[in-house]
């Protein structure tokens, strides 16, 4: 019987410190992301160049609006090739208030799939 006591208890201890383990490297993995975001975003920041928009025309065919300095360009992308195609007005142009650069959270993106997983939930109650 004792035996049986003293191997709960290793049993225990290992499942502890397997846990903090765990814990510890999420909590490192956590923190040098933070500190790697951090450090791309301050290498980005106060540049002359931004990409405003991006629509994907196929697999690896792209058409950007890009600001550069004061100028507003459109280009195209492909596997290969950059290549201008007109200069826009600032004019022409509608600014959203949303994320800029098109980009989203992960909370904002969070917030969508559990709305719509909330929908189609609610679809199917109803038929």
């Amino acid at each position: 019987m004792l035996l049986t006591v003293s191997g709960r208890t290793d049993s225990y201890v290992q499942f502890l410190t397997v846990l903090v383990i765990f814990v510890f490297v999420l909590l490192i993995t956590y923190w040098v992301t933070k500190w790697t975001a951090g450090y791309q975003k301050g290498q980005t920041a106060n540049t002359n160049m931004e990409i405003l928009e991006t629509i994907r025309l196929s697999n690896n065919k792209l058409v950007q609006i890009i600001r550069i300095g004061r100028k507003y360009l459109a280009v195209a992308i492909c596997k290969d090739t950059v290549t201008m195609l007109t200069e826009i007005s600032e004019q022409d142009l509608v600014f959203s208030d949303k994320n800029t650069g098109g980009t989203q959270g992960f909370k904002d993106i969070l917030e969508k799939i559990q709305k719509k997983n909330f929908l189609e939930k609610e679809d199917g109650r109803d038929e």
